[in-house]
C-alpha cells in the first residue's frame, strides 16, 4: 500500500465525460489498496472566463479605471476549482468510492497575503491523513489557500501543480502523479522536433531549468517544492486508458519520473532543449562605469516586477564607460523603457535601444558539470546553419543562447540533433 497524490489539469477535467475518466484513474489506485488524495484544476477555459468577468465588471459599471480588489479577484477565480472538486467527488461517490471534496481553506493551506500570486507557507495535513487512513479519497481544489487576512488566496496561473506537490509533501506521499494532456517530459517540444523522445527520468534540477526556460509541462514553483521536499513526481497522461497494462504499476508507471539526481544511474551529458519565445533585448549605451550603477538599473526594474534574464556587460577600452544589455519578456518592453527613462539621471546612460521578437534556446543537462566542450558544440552547430548568436548565459547545467525569432525551430532541431537526442 502506498500514499499517492494525483493531480489533474484543466484539459483532463474539461467536461463531465473527462471527469468520469479521471474518476476511473482514481478508482484504479483505490482498488489497488492505496491511500489517495486528488488535486484538481478548473475545467478547461473556466479560469479565463472568470478572469475576464473580473476585468470587465468595472467597465460595465462605468468606472474610469479597470481597478479591482485582488481579494475579490481571488474569491471569483477560485470558484472554478471548487466546482471541479465537487463534481469529481460526486463522480467517485457514484462508483461507490468514499470521497469528499476539500477547499484550500478547509485543509488548511496557509499562504502569504499576496492575493493573485500567493506563496504557500504551511499546510496542516493531519486531517486529510486521518481521512485517507479511514479509506476516504480527498478531492482537493487546487490553486488556492487561505491568507493571513482569513480570505481565499490563489497561487497564480498553473498553481494547481504547486498545490499538488505541497500537499504530497505535507502528507508524506510516496509519490505525486501529475496527469496532463502529454504523456511525459520530452527531450524537446515534439511539435517542433518530431524525433523528440520521452524521458524515463529527469533530475529535479534539470526539470527546474526546463520549466523556467520555456517547457510548459510543469509550473516552476511546483518543481522547486518537489526538489526541496524530495517529492518523487511522475508526469503522466490522463488520456491513457485507466485500465491499460502498466497504468497501475506502483514503481514504474508510464510517464516521466522527476526525482533526485542520485536515482539516475546513467546521466546523459545533455537531457533536453528548451526554448522561450517573445523575448526582448534592451541595451543601455555608454553608462558610467561606477559602483552602484547595476543597482540603479535593475533595482527600479525589480520594483516594477519586471523579470530580467540574460545580462551582458561590456567595458569600454578606457574603463570609464560600459554598455549594459539584458533581456525581458516582450510584453514588458514598454514598461521597462518607461522605468529606465524615469531613472535616466540616476543611471547616467546616453541612449537606450530595444529589440523584440527574439527567442532564447537553452541546452540543459546535469552531465554538463563533468564534460568539457558542450558549449563549443552548440556554437559550432548553430554557426553551420548560419544562425547568429546575440547573447549567451551559462550555469553549471545549462547554456542559454539568444537568437532572432525566425530561427527558433531550426535552432531547436539543430541542437537536438547535434547532442544525439534524436537517437534511441
Amino acid at each position: 500500500m502506498a500514499r499517492i497524490v494525483m493531480k489533474f489539469g484543466g484539459t483532463s477535467v474539461a467536461n463531465l465525460e473527462r471527469i468520469h475518466n479521471v474518476a476511473r484513474h482514481v478508482k484504479r489506485e483505490v482498488d489497488a489498496g492505496h491511500e489517495v488524495a486528488v488535486v484538481v484544476s478548473a475545467m478547461s477555459g473556466k479560469t479565463n472566463e472568470l478572469v475576464d468577468w473580473v476585468h470587465n465588471v468595472p467597465k460595465v459599471a462605468g468606472a474610469d479605471s479597470p481597478f479591482y480588489d485582488a481579494r475579490e479577484y481571488d474569491a471569483v477565480v477560485a470558484s472554478g476549482e471548487q466546482v471541479t472538486s465537487g463534481l469529481l467527488a460526486i463522480a467517485l461517490q457514484s462508483m461507490d468510492i468514499n470521497a469528499r471534496s476539500w477547499q484550500g481553506w478547509q485543509i488548511p493551506i496557509k499562504t502569504d497575503n499576496a492575493h493573485g500570486a500567493a506563496r504557500i507557507q504551511e499546510i496542516d495535513g493531519s486531517d486529510i491523513i486521518r481521512r485517507m487512513g479511514e479509506g476516504q479519497v480527498a478531492v482537493v481544489a487546487g490553486f488556492q489557500g487561505i491568507g493571513p487576512d482569513n480570505r481565499i488566496s490563489t497561487l497564480g496561473r498553473g498553481g494547481s501543480d504547486t498545490s499538488a506537490v505541497a500537499i504530497a509533501a505535507a502528507v508524506k506521499a510516496d509519490r505525486c502523479d501529475i496527469y496532463t494532456d502529454v504523456d511525459g517530459v520530452y527531450t524537446t517540444d515534439p511539435r517542433v522536433e518530431p524525433k523528440a523522445r520521452r524521458l524515463k527520468k529527469i533530475a529535479f534540477e534539470e526539470m527546474l531549468e526546463m520549466a523556467s526556460l520555456g517547457a510548459k509541462v510543469l509550473q516552476v514553483r511546483s518543481v522547486e517544492l518537489a526538489m526541496v521536499h524530495k517529492v518523487r513526481t511522475f508526469v503522466r497522461s490522463s488520456f491513457e486508458d485507466p485500465d491499460a497494462p502498466g497504468m497501475g504499476d506502483l514503481l514504474n508507471p508510464p510517464g516521466t519520473l522527476i526525482c533526485d539526481e542520485e536515482e539516475i544511474v546513467e546521466q546523459e551529458v545533455v537531457t533536453g532543449i528548451a526554448y522561450a519565445k517573445d523575448e526582448a533585448q534592451i541595451s543601455l549605451r555608454r553608462v558610467a562605469d561606477r559602483p552602484g550603477v547595476s543597482a540603479a538599473i535593475f533595482g527600479p526594474l525589480a520594483e516594477a516586477h519586471i523579470n530580467v534574464d540574460m545580462i551582458v556587460q561590456n567595458i569600454s577600452e578606457d574603463g570609464t564607460r560600459t554598455d549594459m544589455t539584458f533581456t525581458v519578456p516582450s510584453g514588458d518592453v514598454d514598461k521597462a523603457l518607461a522605468v529606465l527613462g524615469d531613472n535616466k539621471e540616476q543611471i547616467g546612460y546616453d541612449v537606450v535601444q530595444s529589440e523584440s521578437g527574439l527567442v532564447k534556446v537553452s541546452v540543459i543537462g546535469i552531465g554538463m558539470r563533468s564534460h568539457a566542450g558542450v558549449a563549443a558544440t552548440a556554437f559550432k552547430a548553430l554557426a553551420e546553419k548560419g544562425i547568429n548568436i546575440k547573447a549567451i548565459t551559462t550555469s553549471e547545467i545549462k547554456i542559454s543562447i539568444l537568437i532572432d525569432g525566425p530561427y527558433a525551430e531550426l535552432a531547436v532541431r539543430t541542437l537536438h540533433s547535434c547532442y544525439g537526442l534524436d537517437k534511441n
